[in-house]
Formats: C-alpha cells, structure tokens, sequence
C-alpha cells in the first residue's frame, strides 16, 4: 500500500478524540480505520497524549500502513504553526496551557513534528467541505458548525481561516449564546419549566409540541440574523453548516432561508453531508494545500 498516497485525520474535541485514514487521491476516508475514544480533558498531560496517540495507532494499524503524516484539528486558543495550546478557563485541556502538544505527540509516536499538522477545527471543518464535500465548486464560502459551541470560518479564493465569530455581539449578548445547543436547552426550559436532555430530544418532539416548534422557529431567525451579517461582511458564493445541531436542519433550515430571503440574500446554503467526518477530513486535506504551496 503506498503510504504517501494517504494522511491520517484527526479530531480532538473535549470528550473524544476521532480518527481516520484519508485517501488523498480519491478524498475519502478508509472505513476500516475509523477509531473514536473517549478522552478525559481533566487529566494529566501524559493520560491524554497517551489515550490520543492510541487511537491514532489503532487507526493505522487497520488501515495497515505505517505512521506517516497527521492532520489535527483542535479547538483554540492555540497556536497551530507550533503546536502550542493557550486553551484556559473552559475546564477542558487545562494542563497543556503553554505547553508544545505538537512535541508530545511527535515524541509518543516516534515521528518528526514536521509530519504533524494542526488547524482550528472550525477551519477544519470548512477544509473539510472544500476537499471532499458540500463545497468542492466553491472558491469563497462561510462555514459555521452548531454544537456545544458556535464555530465559523471564511473561505477566500481557497485560503480558510478561523473567523472566531462565537464571542462576537449579537443581540442581548454573544452568537454563542444564542446559537448553540445551550441556547435551546435554556430557552426550552423558561417556556415549560422542563429540562430536557439535548436538541435531538427536542427535534423528535417538534410534530406534536407547539412550544418545540416556536422555538426551532425562533432560533431559524436568529441564525437568519446571524448568517445575513456574516455574508454580507464577506461577500461568499455559498453557506455550509454543520455540527450536531444541523441534523435537525429540517427544522429550522426553511425559517433560515425564508428569513435571508425577505432580506434579499439568494446565497446557496448547503448542510453538510460529512457532518462529524468534516473537521478530520479537512484537517488531513490541510497536507494537499501545503503541498500545493510548496510547488
């Protein structure tokens, strides 16, 4: 098997780490060495690198080729060209603080950190949509991902960068505070006093719930809001969106789109197809643009 045909990705979120081998070829992931792991993020520096570098063994192991080049997407702060964390104050990866995370994992799996690249997951994620998904026929584009957190990143004549809109004013307080899962949970409880467990519960109750509806309607016109502003600032030929949220788009997408619209916005808005897959599948296409750059 020609290993320099293929690139490990990698996604570290707060609770898991995933991977998967890439063929950089054909720009699909090799099934069988898909490896997810749960990761505790309050434990030592040495517990998590430990805990990542073992899916990432496990996941060429499968594939059965050897440890060549690594593509990690990571949430910041963070500094990507050397690897070093600056993450604080969010009880996750607290113990890298300003340490080389690129070195540690380097060191672990007996490679070189010139084989290792990292980016911001969010850019990862649109990365992703531009080398093998919803935006292969776009060259200027917006991506966000609706989670846990709201990530966003722009696409310009090929070239992603993190757009870090989460803490940016809007509204009554920041887009994170209305556009993330948080979001619906809160407002699902001050209009029944309930609790519920996540938005995949709330969408399965959107045919019988009137209140479940005027929510999912109220949070179309937020993101309304918030993607009118975000394109206009840019100027994009498409919107992708992603993150656990946009498996409810059927919810909500039409109030999106009715809203931009009203405001005269005729911008193609894709959901994204790789959805979980994006972030690791941008982060190992990261080798093909600096590749591209090298030439």
């Amino acid at each position: 098997m020609n290993k320099n045909k293929y690139v490990m990705g990698i996604d570290i979120g707060g609770s898991h780490i995933t991977v998967a081998v890439l063929d950089m070829q054909q720009r699909n992931i090799l099934k069988n060495s898909y490896t997810r792991e749960r990761v505790d993020s309050h434990g030592s520096t040495t517990q998590i690198i430990h805990t990542w570098c073992n899916a990432i063994k496990a996941g060429y192991k499968k594939a059965g080729i050897q440890i060549d080049r690594l593509g990690i997407a990571m949430p910041g702060p963070f500094d990507y060209v050397n690897g070093i964390s600056y993450i604080a104050g969010n009880d996750k990866y607290a113990a890298f603080y300003g340490l080389n995370i690129k070195d540690m994992l380097a060191g672990e799996l007996e490679i070189s950190p010139d084989q290792i690249l990292m980016g911001n997951d969010a850019a990862c994620f649109l990365a992703g949509e531009v080398f093998a998904g919803e935006a292969r026929s776009y060259q200027n584009l917006i991506g966000i991902t609706l989670g846990t957190g709201l990530g966003s990143a722009v696409c310009k004549e090929g070239k992603i960068t993190d757009a870090n809109l989460w803490c940016s004013s809007f509204l009554n307080g920041i887009a994170e505070d209305y556009l993330s899962t948080r979001w619906f949970l809160k407002r699902y409880y001050e209009l029944t006093s309930l609790n519920i467990l996540n938005v995949r519960e709330l969408a399965l109750l959107y045919e019988e719930n009137q209140t479940v509806r005027k929510i999912f309607t109220e949070f179309g016109h937020n993101l309304g809001l918030f993607l009118k502003n975000f394109q206009q600032d840019h100027g994009v030929e498409a919107i992708v969106i992603g993150g656990n949220i946009a498996n409810a788009s059927a919810r909500f997408l039409p109030g999106v789109l009715k809203y931009l619209e009203s405001q005269g916005i005729n911008t193609p808005v894709h959901i994204s197809k790789l959805n979980e897959d994006a972030a690791l599948v941008g982060a190992a296409g990261c080798w093909a643009v600096r590749e591209k750059e090298s030439i």
